[in-house]
């Protein structure tokens, strides 16, 4: 996975505009102030005195890290060294402390069935997967027999991936390909392994549901916690995707829990159990951390880039994402050295370094504001005053362009930068938000199943749940109004109305027609086949 593919995209308009922007200036030189202002952080400086971003956030990331507490130096073992065909720089591994893994070992062997016909469906509907089917309901081998072949010989790798995710800590490096004088920053940096990732948390939930199906409750349930635990890992590395992934495996292993809840014939004692497992979980690391550093340091250090190589050695540094595919072709990065490099003469950068250091500052204190309410409105308030600067930077014509002044060029690529991929953050919280109501209704459903246990009946009210089974019954995090709950035939519906607020009769992503509710059905519906 190539965090910089939109960056990409970014970095090819520039190139164009670019061009018009400090044609007018050749020759001459350009201006870096190294300053909290400016750079954010002083050092560690490369032997041209430029800020070495990729080093200073290391860094960062891995404080209090070591190779025995590192539940990624394990995951590797389990994925072996070319986890999506590539191969890192051996910096990466370096970073990790520990040697890249060997070429032949007892890797995960990826899920691809054997069958054509399966094969096809797949391609056509990638619902009918066995691997997302089976995961939230109770099967046999005999029903799917490749995938039963496919958990069985990949019993080792799970294996040690068990063991990962017992592991307290998640570090990975963000380690480009780079030399002494160039380097293809933050932004080149890859993430070979979170797509594999997800495959195990499907691998984790299916054989968690094969175990139910043999009555083996406690060790379904292991790997569900192992799920959960694996999710919230990866979330914890620096960047948003990585946050995403672990959002999107945590949401995995939610909706096998209640297909658990209800097929695994627990005890009111043994489902008590699993809810404070769930509660003992470490929380999902802020989006405004994420912001605050990793994002800060991408956006800055892709500055310090152009600044010094041009957008042509960009474009190369893109790898196989090529300038056709990225709809750039005709922009002038390829090829057209002499244009790529009136990036590097006569633009003082620091004004926009320093505005964007602004916009990440209120950024990150609007997504601290604890009451929702009073972070939509600072949100929505950022957002405008971004769709203000868009329309600046589209009125400015170039002509116009072609006399801007050295500090009036940074400022204007700053704020074309800043006008692209800011936005990007309010939807992002969002994510995290249904995060944290899934959550929510997760830890009720488990109350709710003790409660039945107990009485051999659901409540009719969630009420009824505290305390003794619950403290208290949290609210709609999106309407702040109580949890929409009601009895239907021998189970129940419980759902929030999800970000637009909307009753929308419990009807969530995976339903027709679509809704945007976030809802626990109990019994859970069993996963229809779509050939």
């Amino acid at each position: 996975m190539r965090h910089g593919r939109l960056w990409a995209i970014v970095l090819g308009i520039l190139g164009t505009v670019g061009a018009l922007l400090i044609s007018a200036a050749w020759p001459g030189s350009n201006t870096i102030t190294v300053s909290p202002e400016t750079t954010y952080v002083t050092g560690p400086l490369d032997k041209h005195g430029y800020v070495d971003y990729v080093t200073a956030l290391n860094e960062r990331l891995s404080k209090g890290i070591t190779p025995e507490n590192n539940a990624n130096v394990l995951i590797w073992q389990v994925l072996g060294p070319h986890p999506e065909g590539g191969t890192m720089p051996a910096e990466y591994f370096h970073l990790l402390g520990i040697e890249s893994p060997q070429e032949q070992g007892e890797y995960l062997v990826g899920w691809r069935p054997e069958n054509q016909m399966l094969r096809d469906r797949i391609q056509r509907n990638p619902e009918s997967d066995p691997m997302v089917r089976m995961r939230n309901w109770p099967w046999t081998a005999k029903e799917e027999p490749e995938l039963a072949d496919y958990l069985k010989r990949n019993e080792k790798p799970l294996a040690v991936l068990m063991e990962a995710t017992g592991r307290p800590e998640y570090y990975n490096p963000l380690a480009p390909n780079r030399t002494e004088d160039s380097s293809a920053g933050l932004i080149g940096a890859l993430l070979p392994t979170l797509g594999k990732c997800r495959e195990l948390a499907n691998a984790l939930t299916c054989r968690a549901m094969l175990r139910v199906n043999e009555g083996k409750v406690d060790e379904a349930w292991q790997d569900l916690l192992a799920c959960h635990r694996l999710g919230r890992l990866i979330a914890r590395g620096g960047t948003l995707i990585e946050l995403l992934v672990g959002i999107a495996i945590n949401q995995v292993a939610n909706e096998t829990d209640v297909a658990f809840l209800d097929h695994a014939k627990l005890t009111a004692k043994q489902v008590l159990a699993c809810l404070d497992d769930l509660r003992k979980l470490p929380p999902m690391p802020a989006l405004a951390d994420k912001i605050d550093v990793c994002e800060r340091f991408m956006f800055l250090d892709t500055v310090m880039l152009i600044s010094r190589q041009g957008t042509a050695l960009l474009a190369v540094n893109q790898g196989a994402s090529s300038l056709e595919e990225l709809g750039l072709n005709n922009r002038p990065l390829k090829g057209d050295q002499t244009k790529a490099k009136l990036f590097t003469r006569s633009v003082n950068w620091d004004p926009a370094l320093r505005n964007a250091n602004r916009w990440f500052d209120r950024y990150v204190v609007a997504l601290r504001i604890p009451d929702r309410t009073a972070r939509e409105l600072e949100l929505a308030a950022i957002d405008q005053d971004l769709k203000i600067l868009k329309k600046q930077v589209a009125d400015t014509g170039p002509f116009e362009m072609l006399y801007l002044g050295p500090a009036s060029r940074g400022e204007m690529i700053g704020n074309i930068m800043i006008s692209l991929m800011l936005p990007a953050f309010e939807k992002l919280q969002g994510a995290v938000e249904r995060c944290e109501q899934g959550q929510r209704n997760l830890h009720l459903a488990f109350a709710l199943a003790a409660y039945q246990r107990d009485n051999g009946h659901y409540p009719a009210k969630l009420d009824k749940l505290a305390p003794k089974y619950v403290e208290n019954i949290p609210d709609d995090l999106f309407s702040g109004n109580p949890l929409i709950y009601r009895l239907v035939d021998k189970g129940y519906l419980l759902y929030s109305v999800g970000p637009n607020g909307k009753d929308e009769d419990g009807r969530g992503n995976n339903d027709d027609p679509r809704g945007d509710d976030l809802s626990v059905r109990m019994p859970a519906p069993k996963p229809v086949e779509k050939k």
